[in-house]
């Protein structure tokens, strides 16, 4: 009788993510995370110093619109620092999203010669996109330093532990949400394009630029809306950890189910396209 090193079998269960095959792969999936930083930023002159300077332009223009000509409040926080600390933990989710969302379209041809665990994709999308968030969360305690030293107080406690939990959502919401969409886009090509300006619609519904309770002054029926966003919860405990507010437990945990639902789906969506999405694309 044969003996094999590698057995290829069809799956029996929508719910298995393999990832006892996917540890196995794991010295694939630290190349792909090398090519994919490596990539983005080949035949650039500035590279990962882009990450520095697209937070701070973003941050420039926000506060401008916002805090100076709208006048919208930041809850008594620093506008700089209120403005970077939503836009470095959005950068990351909508990167998330919209990389993971053309896993099956953009690897086709990949997918279609080799055989290897099809999940090692969208988690080296999710990997190689940290490094990104670490560039620009260094910036943010450089800016952060800044401010201190001229006298703005930067509160240090110990609800700064839970911000690798906060991130950690934002990855499960980014990566479920993504191979969500990335399973439909096999079929429907529309998608890809509506996700496109609905990332930026969602930001605005997901209080990066402003706090929820400007709303709850002022619009009472939006907020009641706005504060079920588990995005908005995410942006919102996120930045008060880190400028010394404080966080809404009930808030941590329903956002917590809600990354655990959408990884479900996410998961039972990827594995049903995987089998049969070569057939479409």
């Amino acid at each position: 009788m044969e003996q094999w090193t590698e057995e290829i079998s069809p799956k029996t269960s929508l719910l298995d993510l393999k990832l006892k095959e996917v540890w196995r792969y794991k010295d694939l999936l630290v190349l792909f995370v090398k090519r994919d930083f490596v990539a983005k930023y080949k035949q650039t002159i500035m590279g990962p110093l882009w990450h520095f300077v697209q937070p701070l332009l973003s941050t420039m223009i926000s506060v401008l619109l916002f805090n100076v000509v709208a006048k919208i409040s930041t809850n008594g926080y620093n506008p700089v620092l209120f403005q970077m600390s939503g836009i470095i933990i959005w950068n990351y989710f909508s990167t998330c999203l919209v990389s993971c969302s053309s896993v099956f379209t953009a690897n086709a041809s990949i997918f279609g010669k080799v055989y290897f665990p099809r999940l090692i994709m969208p988690l080296s999308i999710i990997l190689s996109t940290i490094i990104q968030l670490l560039i620009q969360f260094l910036l943010l305690m450089l800016v952060m330093g800044y401010y201190s030293f001229k006298g703005f107080p930067i509160t240090v406690n110990l609800y700064w532990l839970l911000i690798p939990v906060y991130i950690f959502i934002m990855a499960g919401i980014g990566l479920g949400a993504g191979i969500i969409i990335s399973s439909l886009t096999t079929k429907y090509r529309d998608l890809a394009i509506l996700l496109t300006f609905g990332v930026q619609l969602l930001m605005y519904a997901s209080a990066v630029n402003y706090p929820l309770s400007v709303l709850q002054q002022n619009n009472q029926q939006l907020y009641t809306i706005l504060k079920w966003n588990p995005l908005a919860a995410v942006v919102d405990g996120f930045r008060n950890i880190l400028l010394g507010g404080h966080i809404q437990l009930h808030e941590l945990i329903y956002t917590i189910i809600f990354m655990f639902v959408v990884l479900l789906f996410g998961t039972v969506f990827f594995n049903k396209v995987e089998k049969s999405f070569m057939d479409t694309v």
